[in-house]
């Protein structure tokens, strides 16, 4: 092995996640020269570019894309072994990186993660929200959540969620306005508060039952947001119907600010799990989160 190269090849890795020098340079608390200089004396040990470097921009080049996918899974086996021999001494440290929908902050998420501060003072937690189905490893990801029946059969999964339910909701200054709907086909008549799961993905069409039969619904309005706390504040200040999870607005329903709509027409969702590699299970910090998260969600 190469010694210039294994010492370097961090770096090389972060660059590679962060498409930006500067950025791994800050997760590094590194100068930028000198991340600069450790990904120089890699490609000139290697003899070929990683990087491509514009003004703007930082991707990778054909190969370093197969130099970061041969090696970023053995410096993670790498820092496993150095997390595991830790925890043998009791310690619980490193950095846990969770790439999560924004919904399952609510949820799920936020009461874990404050827990595992008070429990592993050592441990640091990234939490980075993404909607979209993306190959979330990598980027060097620790673990994933999404619902049930999203996840790929080679990856170990573990409920964070019970199933829950869909719902369409508004406010009842908007129904009084606008009237209530009765069919599915009636929401064609209303303004719908649609979303956008990333910047280059179509609306996402609304998944309902009509007449028995699950239908998808491309409704239109004139706000698109990708942050269901932003939708759910519009609902409130009555400019339209939202699609939501039902646990994120059962206070806002119980109290009557929200009313839900068209109750028969809506889906059942599995729940959310936690997903990660077989390979990744031994490691402490994602055990510490697992074990945390059976405790604090009651699973």
């Amino acid at each position: 092995m190469d010694r210039d190269i294994l010492i370097h090849l961090p770096v090389v890795l972060a660059v590679a996640r962060s498409r930006s020098f500067a950025a791994a340079a800050k997760e590094l608390s590194m100068s930028p020269s000198a991340v600069s200089h450790a990904v120089r004396s890699v490609e000139d040990r290697l003899g070929l570019p990683l990087f491509t470097r514009t003004t703007r921009s930082v991707s990778l080049t054909e190969t370093g894309r197969d130099f970061v996918a041969a090696t970023a899974p053995a410096a993670s086996d790498i820092a496993d072994a150095v997390d595991r021999a830790r925890a043998a001494n009791g310690q619980v440290t490193g950095l846990l990186r969770l790439n999560i929908p924004s919904p399952t902050i609510a949820l799920c998420i936020d009461r874990v993660v404050r827990e595992m501060t008070s429990r592993y003072p050592d441990l640091r937690i990234e939490v980075y929200c993404e909607n979209s189905n993306v190959d979330i490893f990598a980027d060097g990801f620790d673990a994933g959540v999404r619902l049930g029946g999203m996840i790929a059969e080679d990856m170990v999964a573990i409920r964070l969620t019970p199933p829950f339910r869909t719902a369409l909701v508004a406010a009842p200054s908007y129904l009084q306005r606008h009237g209530t709907p009765v069919r599915v086909s009636d929401l064609q008549d209303h303004n719908c508060i649609t979303y956008r799961k990333s910047k280059s993905e179509t609306l996402f069409d609304w998944y309902l039952k009509d007449g028995g039969e699950e239908v998808s619904i491309e409704v239109k309005g004139s706000i698109v947001v990708n942050d269901v706390s932003y939708a759910r504040q519009l609902a409130l200040d009555g400019f339209g119907i939202v699609y939501v999870y039902e646990p994120l607005l059962r206070e806002e329903i119980a109290d009557g600010r929200l009313v839900e709509i068209l109750q028969d027409s809506v889906m059942e969702k599995p729940g959310f799990f936690l997903y990660f590699p077989q390979r990744a299970s031994r490691s402490p910090k994602l055990r510490a989160f697992i074990d945390t998260a059976k405790d604090v969600l009651k699973l």
